[in-house]
């Protein structure tokens, strides 16, 4: 059916240009929510659609639709579209590249799983929560299944297909005038939650988050866990955005050959990661998947591209041109970023610090300078090399390029949190403040 839109398309698109893209996907969708303990949303969906990108004249122009009868009239739309924009030479679409097969991106069973099954999911963390001794501020499952087609006029025919779960839960305890919260999630592109394993790990966190203890101003060792970790890691990776580069809008756009990071770490840009969350065969424009090293053993080698901000670059997409569906064009995005440590630090070697799970406030991070001022949630003292006490109010503030020179990481399950593939993550020396 597919390849039957992408013929339609290519018919009516030959006529208005010689560039053209066209990209379809079909995704569909089942999720499921609770509100406290009770179940109170659930669906299933499939969304189909056709983004058109028309160069002429050093012109680009863009239209979409879900309504597949209306095929002509996206075409023509995306022609007039280019004629309101400005002459630019940076415009291109890929070309054809080799395109490799990645394993572990697609699970079968999610053709035979129901609405029910998913609810009985969601039932099933509700029920063990409360033999948790906690209460559910809310909870959620969701499973799905994408197709991606991309096909243009330099003879680029690339088909990618994927599945992908994810499950979340937050939590909340009232106890002798105390009260405590949690939260994390999970996702993996295979049907293998460990529901028991999320619920325990955020009921356990909850628990020991209540009577905590004031803690005074200091620098001091900090331990990330892998949310917190990844909150201020979002900061820090639009700094090799190909767009804030050109636009210096980057600290890092002057530092390629530079030691940017503890020389202890490597960074990497992986499509191509067997089960990884963001991996496929092509990135958003067609241009075939490689593996971006960004920063070796310390040293920046690397930014992240499209097609477009290479071209303004002088250099080659390095396959980093992504779109969330049909309805956008792309723009410079990551797919699997890997955090690898040639050395590990274990807890028991750090004498005192701190251990936060999450942190409040990452978003509000300069993405520019790299400043930041969070909250620690859910935190907790390290002393002698064990964790004790839960800390009752804490500021962490610093600068995350400044935090990535002193950054080691901790030995621990390496795990996905979001674009993130990273073990717990420990800093030296930053300011934590006692509130």
């Amino acid at each position: 059916m597919i390849y039957e839109i992408a013929d339609k398309c290519i018919k009516e698109v030959e006529r208005l240009s010689e560039d053209w893209e066209i990209y379809i996907s079909n995704t569909e969708l089942i999720e499921v929510e609770s509100k406290n303990d009770v179940l109170n949303f659930a669906k299933e969906e499939i969304d189909s659609g056709v983004g058109i990108r028309i160069i002429k004249d050093n012109k680009m122009g863009f239209a979409y639709t879900s309504d597949l009868d209306k095929i002509p009239e996206t075409a023509r739309k995306a022609l007039e579209n280019s004629k309101l924009n400005k002459i630019d030479e940076n415009y291109e679409f890929s070309q054809q590249g080799k395109y490799s097969d990645i394993n572990g991106t697609f699970d079968k069973s999610y053709d035979d799983l129901s609405l029910d099954e998913c609810c009985e999911y969601l039932e099933n963390i509700i029920e063990r929560t409360k033999d948790n001794k906690c209460n559910i501020s809310s909870c959620g499952f969701s499973a799905s299944k994408g197709k991606e087609l991309i096909v243009n006029s330099n003879g680029v025919n690339t088909f990618d297909e994927g599945t992908a779960f994810s499950g979340g839960l937050s939590v909340y305890i009232e106890k002798d005038d105390q009260f405590a919260t949690a939260y994390d999630y999970n996702s993996s592109r295979f049907l293998d939650l460990e529901y028991e394993k999320i619920t325990d790990e955020v009921c356990k966190l909850a628990h020991n988050s209540l009577d905590p203890k004031s803690i005074e101003t200091r620098e001091c060792d900090v331990v990330m866990d892998y949310y917190a970790a990844s909150g201020l890691l979002s900061t820090f990776i639009q700094g090799f955005s190909g767009e804030n580069v050109i636009r210096k809008r980057s600290i890092l756009h002057d530092k390629i050959g530079d030691e940017i990071t503890n020389p202890n770490l490597t960074i990497a840009d992986n499509p191509l990661l067997e089960k990884g969350m963001g991996s496929a065969k092509s990135d958003g424009e067609g241009t075939a998947s490689v593996k971006t090293d960004l920063v070796e053993d310390g040293i920046l080698k690397s930014f992240m591209y499209d097609i477009y901000t290479a071209n303004k670059a002088g250099c080659e997409s390095t396959s980093n041109g992504y779109r969330s569906s049909y309805l956008s064009t792309p723009n410079v995005g990551t797919s699997n970023v890997e955090f690898k440590f040639k050395d590990l630090i274990g807890i028991d070697e750090i004498d005192s610090g701190i251990l936060t799970t999450s942190v409040l406030g990452a978003h509000t991070a300069n993405p520019i300078s790299g400043d930041f001022s969070v909250e620690a949630s859910n935190a907790f003292t390290i002393e002698n090399g064990e964790i004790t006490d839960g800390v009752k109010k804490a500021m962490i503030s610093g600068n995350i390029y400044d935090l990535m020179r002193k950054c080691d990481g901790v030995k621990s399950e390496i795990k996905q949190k979001g674009p993130f593939i990273i073990p717990k993550l420990l800093v030296h020396d930053l300011k934590v403040i006692g509130l």
